[in-house]
């Protein structure tokens, strides 16, 4: 499924702090002023830029860590390491075994007219206001997006009856987890979804990394189980004992099971991990992508 959103449509759905934010504005009168500066901007672009989105509907099961979608695509995720954390993944919020909503799972993409981003070189200072505005609408299209999934495209909220401001508290039923961020911090995930949903439909693309190309652009998931909440991944574990497991699931192949032990492991992590007694270790539910699991 792919929309477009005229800017007038999305301006409603702006969550302004982060703008102001961004130009570590405080003063109360000089946001108002900012905010005008910013809506009469928006004005003047209606009509000549725009803003896009993707969505595509899944029916999900759970492999360990992993969400499987389609003919066995691995949306690999990674699971809480660090001692009190819960030891949380967004797997754990996806089942097969009941019915729908919760045996499916959202895909999305949003982005707006790459112009936004390159039409404004020779003004240093329209050339921000445009780049931060054009983050606010790709942010914005992707809350609009969520709505319109959430009361009509998959509508397991039907009767939702939320002002905008209490969408931007996030008082909605699930959650939208976005690539790069704290639930989903890897970027190459994008590869995966870019295979799911042809990013390039709405001018993306990715860089060797996964970065997304314009910036102003946000990809993720769709979650609708009512206890789904975001969670932060901290780094309490290297680089190889995060993407050694990960990585060769991005062409669909299962993680080699490491012939080690949980003390063998212990080197491998940082301190904070290392310090734990042996019995502190691994009080979580059993994960093949936990490299103190297998």
């Amino acid at each position: 499924m792919r929309l477009t959103y005229d800017i007038s449509q999305l301006s409603a759905y702006i969550n302004w702090p982060y703008f102001f934010y961004a130009w570590q504005v405080r003063e109360p009168a000089e946001k108002e002023r900012l905010r005008r500066e910013a809506e009469t901007v928006l004005q003047q672009q209606e009509g000549r830029y725009r803003a896009y989105a993707l969505f595509l509907l899944f029916d999900a099961d759970t492999d360990g860590d992993d969400i499987l979608v389609g003919a066995g695509k691995r949306i690999p995720c990674l699971r809480q390491q660090e001692r009190g954390s819960g030891y949380q993944c967004l797997a754990d919020f996806v089942s097969s075994r009941h019915e729908p909503p919760f045996s499916q799972i959202g895909v999305f993409a949003t982005s707006v007219d790459h112009g936004l981003e390159t039409d404004f070189n020779g003004d240093a200072y329209q050339k921000m206001m445009m780049q931060l505005l054009a983050d606010r609408l790709a942010e914005a299209a992707a809350e609009r997006l969520h709505e319109q999934v959430r009361k009509s495209f998959w509508g397991y909220a039907k009767d939702e009856q939320l002002s905008i401001p209490e969408m931007l508290l996030e008082k909605f039923q699930g959650i939208r987890p976005a690539v790069g961020y704290p639930s989903l911090p890897d970027t190459s995930l994008n590869f995966v979804l870019d295979e799911l949903l042809d990013m390039k439909q709405i001018g993306i693309r990715l860089t060797e990394s996964g970065a997304m190309k314009p910036h102003a652009s946000v990809s993720g998931l769709m979650l609708a189980h009512p206890q789904a909440h975001y969670f932060n991944l901290l780094a309490f574990f290297n680089v190889r004992t995060t993407i050694s497991p990960v990585a060769p699931k991005r062409k669909g192949m299962r993680p080699p099971t490491p012939a080690v032990t949980k003390s063998d492991c212990r080197p491998s992590l940082y301190q904070p991990l290392n310090s734990l007694p042996e019995s502190d270790i691994g009080h979580h539910p059993k994960s093949e992508n936990c490299i103190l699991c297998v």
